[in-house]
């Protein structure tokens, strides 16, 4: 996930909404005597997992080098009881809960791995492993992960049906669902639908989500033209061309990051601004050789279909252009899965968390995050129907700020407890009814 500092503006302007919320959200009234079971579980090993998300902190390692990572992984489970699988698609771990009773199979996705980084650590616990550091959760992520595990397992007979918690490795350059994929994941699981959370700064006890994707789409697009002695003025053109289909103004508040939190403006309100928009970025990229002209730029949408129908459009009006006998193509070259939540499941799995934990700890998103940012859960989800939720991890009043990738990140570790507990609920009312 590359945030590229969108949620640093965003938890510093949602503070004083969200604070406001901490004190008057509450359980619901009608919570069951099972999720107090669950909840009495989380809390006898709370302790014991944020001495496990320190050590993944400690030692933190690489997209493709996460061989203690996993073991680490492994071992939890094999102690839990767990069926595992390991070296899948790399080191990739999958653990499998078989509750007692038949019922729905349902997936638990966790990333494990680290980013480089040469900045120092903020905490205490830091990193032991040169140029490398968890600033982008993924030690709660899996930490979170092997907690669900935990207080599944404790329940195992009560549960209906089959959880398959997956680890999965090189998050970060996009590869490990795939490699997972690839090596036959789905070959031997078949789980209904599937589920994962990231980090962000959202203050922690809180949860976001929304339906469909909570990330916008990004292609680039390249323009490619005969070479001539002419090439200024076919790239001034093509620049002018495509920055005409931008729908959002050039200097109003989209652009002020800031606005993400707003309560009248950001993702969270009806009235956001933050939907239905085509931005260019204003950095085109210009290859001159000596048969060809190469003008390519990103292109970012809340809305596949408003790429799709771009890339039509544009060369529609290039090849009806003065320059359309030197044009060679117009195509993407570069395209990645979006997240995309199912809209369904989304509502049920939100209703679930709200019934039980107070419906203001769900938060629900109406905006989409611009820029390219994303997370390779994408691939599962071409698969498999699932949801990726948001979990807050700040604490404002401390100036514990979780903003996935900048060097002050920092995670209130009571978001672990939060993860827990909400995920290790819904997953069994979604087993068991």
């Amino acid at each position: 996930m590359n945030p590229k500092n969108r949620w640093k503006q965003l938890a510093l302007t949602t503070q004083i909404l969200f604070c406001g919320l901490v004190g008057f959200a509450q359980n619901s009234s009608g919570e069951s005597s099972i999720h107090k079971v669950l909840q009495q579980r989380v809390d006898e090993v709370f302790d014991s997992l944020v001495k496990i998300r320190r050590d993944f902190h400690v030692y933190p390692e690489l997209s493709g080098q996460e061989k203690r990572t996993s073991k680490k992984i492994e071992a939890y489970l094999l102690s839990l009881g767990f069926e595992v699988k390991t070296n899948v698609g790399g080191y990739g771990v999958v653990g499998i809960l078989k509750g007692d009773k038949q019922g729905r199979q349902i997936a638990w996705r966790a990333d494990i791995d680290a980013m480089p980084s040469d900045i120092p650590d903020v905490v205490d616990f830091k990193s032991k492993t040169e140029g490398v550091r968890h600033i982008c959760g993924h030690d709660v992520h899996t930490t979170v992960g092997l907690g669900i595990a935990n207080v599944l397992a404790s329940q195992k007979e009560n549960l209906k049906g089959t959880v398959y918690f997956i680890f999965q490795p090189s998050e970060e350059n996009y590869q490990g669902a795939k490699a997972m994929i690839d090596d036959g994941l789905f070959d031997w699981m078949k789980p209904e639908e599937i589920y994962a959370l990231h980090v962000t700064a959202f203050p922690a006890g809180f949860i976001a989500v929304r339906s469909q994707n909570p990330f916008s789409h990004t292609n680039h697009v390249k323009v490619s033209f005969k070479a001539s002695n002419d090439n200024a003025s076919r790239i001034n053109f093509t620049k002018k061309i495509i920055g005409s289909f931008q729908n959002v103004e050039p200097d109003g508040p989209f652009w002020n990051l800031a606005n993400l939190g707003d309560p009248q403006l950001g993702l969270s309100s009806p009235e956001t601004i933050y939907k239905n928009y085509f931005t260019i970025p204003t950095d085109f990229v210009v290859k001159e050789t000596e048969n060809e002209l190469l003008i390519s730029t990103a292109v970012n949408s809340s809305n596949q279909k408003q790429l799709d129908s771009f890339l039509i459009s544009l060369r529609k009006k290039l090849t009806e252009s003065a320059y359309a006998d030197d044009l060679i193509s117009v195509t993407y070259s570069y395209e990645k899965a979006t997240v995309m939540n199912d809209e369904l499941l989304t509502q049920k799995t939100s209703k679930i968390i709200a019934d039980i934990y107070g419906a203001s700890k769900v938060i629900p998103l109406y905006g989409t995050v611009p820029g390219d940012i994303g997370d390779d859960f994408a691939y599962f989800q071409n698969t498999i129907p699932g949801v990726y939720f948001l979990l807050g991890g700040s604490d404002f009043e401390r100036g514990v700020i979780a903003d996935p990738h900048s060097p002050n990140f920092a995670v209130d570790e009571g978001c672990i407890k939060t993860g827990v507990q909400f995920f290790s609920s819904m997953i069994m009312e979604r087993l068991n009814h």
